[in-house]
């Protein structure tokens, strides 16, 4: 993984963006950032475990329908599996050591706001 600090390239109101296997971070002192680091590293084993592309497919796909569903941008951004799986578990540093296979199936049910 390389993490590598790209301003102009994160969109406004995000800190991070995985592309397997690049991390890129919006401001170099996010390079210190355990949690985003920890967040960003879910997402690497996301990517690797469903051997890259159909993980872009699958979170777009996901994303147009909790586009749909939810009918707002950031509650369908926040409710695609991939990331509901990030967020739940970005604080628990030992997270990655003992994460099965396939644990984002587990966050595919969305909350109801």
């Amino acid at each position: 993984m390389f993490v590598i600090v790209a301003k102009y390239l994160i969109p406004k109101g995000y800190r991070g963006l995985t592309v397997f296997p690049f991390m890129f971070i919006k401001h170099q002192f996010d390079s210190e950032n355990k949690v985003l680091i920890n967040h960003e590293k879910i997402h690497i084993r996301q990517q690797l475990e469903l051997l890259v592309l159909p993980f872009y497919v699958w979170y777009f796909v996901e994303y147009a329908v909790r586009l749909f569903q939810y009918k707002n941008a950031n509650l369908a951004y926040r409710n695609i599996s991939f990331e509901r799986e990030a967020y739940a578990n970005e604080l628990d540093f030992d997270y990655l050591k003992k994460r099965t296979f396939f644990s984002f199936l587990n966050h595919l049910k969305t909350n109801k706001s």
